[in-house]
C-alpha cells in the first residue's frame, strides 16, 4: 500500500532509516579489494568510479559505512523517491534520472553534481529483471571515462523483503556482511551500440562472478584468507 500523504511519508522514511542505522551498529563487517583504492568507504586517492549494485542488495553498501565521496543515480519512478529520502538522510547526494536517457546532456549534467564523487548505479532497476544487466552504467561509462567497479554483498544471516520483482537483502541483527568490489571494468570511449553491449554483458560475467564468491565467504565464514577489514567509522 503506498502512503500518499508526503508528511506520512517523511516520516516512515525517517523511521525505516534510523531502525536500519541501529541494525548496522550492531554487525561485524568485512571487504576486500581486488584492485587497491576501490573501497568507496576510503576518502583517499584521485581515481572516481562507477560502483555497479544489484537493486536486491542497496540497503548493505548504503548503510554498511561512510560515504565521504559517494553519490548515487536514482531513478524518476516513484520507487525512487524512497530511495533518495533514504539518502538524503543518511547524507548521500542524489541524481535523479538515468544513466542512459537524455544522451550527452544528461551526462553532462550528471557530471557537474557530482564530478567529485564516486556514482553508485543499480543497474537492473528499478524495475528488472533482476540481477540482469541494463547497458546505461556501460554508456555512461563510455562517456565520462569512469571506470566500472562490480561489487557483490552477502550475509551469514539475512532476511529477503519480497517486492514486486525483486527481493530485498536485509541483513539480520549480529550477524556478519561481505563487501566485494571487483576489478575496475574500463571502458573505451565514444562506444557503438554493438561496443555497449559486449561491455554490458562482460560487466555481468564479473557481478555473477563476485556473487558466487561472497556468498560462498558467507557460507565458510571462517576462510579469512585474503580479507581486509572494513573501516568502522560510520
Amino acid at each position: 500500500m503506498k502512503i500518499r500523504s508526503p508528511f506520512l511519508t517523511k516520516l516512515a522514511i525517517a523511521a525505516f532509516t534510523r531502525g536500519v542505522q541501529l541494525l548496522f551498529r550492531t554487525l561485524r563487517r568485512e571487504f576486500r579489494e581486488e584492485t587497491p583504492g576501490t573501497n568507496p568507504y576510503v576518502a583517499s586517492g584521485e581515481e572516481r568510479f562507477l560502483y555497479c549494485v544489484w537493486h536486491d542488495s542497496i540497503i548493505v553498501p548504503i548503510f554498511a559505512g561512510r560515504h565521504t565521496r559517494s553519490a548515487a543515480l536514482v531513478s524518476r519512478h516513484h520507487d525512487g523517491s524512497y530511495v533518495a529520502g533514504i539518502l538524503r538522510i543518511v547524507g548521500i547526494p542524489s541524481v535523479r534520472g538515468s544513466s542512459k536517457h537524455g544522451g550527452a546532456s544528461a551526462v553532462r549534467q550528471m557530471m557537474t553534481t557530482a564530478k567529485d564523487q564516486h556514482i553508485v548505479i543499480t543497474p537492473d532497476g528499478p524495475r528488472g529483471p533482476r540481477r540482469k544487466m541494463q547497458s546505461g552504467i556501460v554508456f555512461l561509462a563510455s562517456h565520462t571515462g569512469r571506470a566500472i567497479v562490480p561489487t557483490a554483498y552477502a550475509c551469514i544471516r539475512s532476511w529477503r523483503i519480497k517486492g514486486n520483482w525483486t527481493d530485498l537483502l536485509m541483513p539480520k541483527p549480529f550477524t556478519k556482511i561481505f563487501l566485494l568490489a571487483g576489478e575496475p571494468v574500463k571502458v573505451p570511449p565514444d562506444l557503438s551500440r554493438e561496443g555497449v553491449a559486449r561491455y554490458a554483458a562482460l560487466v555481468q560475467d564479473e557481478m555473477d562472478r563476485l556473487n558466487t564468491e561472497v556468498e560462498r565467504m558467507a557460507a565458510s565464514p571462517g576462510d579469512e584468507n585474503g580479507r581486509m577489514a572494513l573501516p568502522l567509522d560510520s
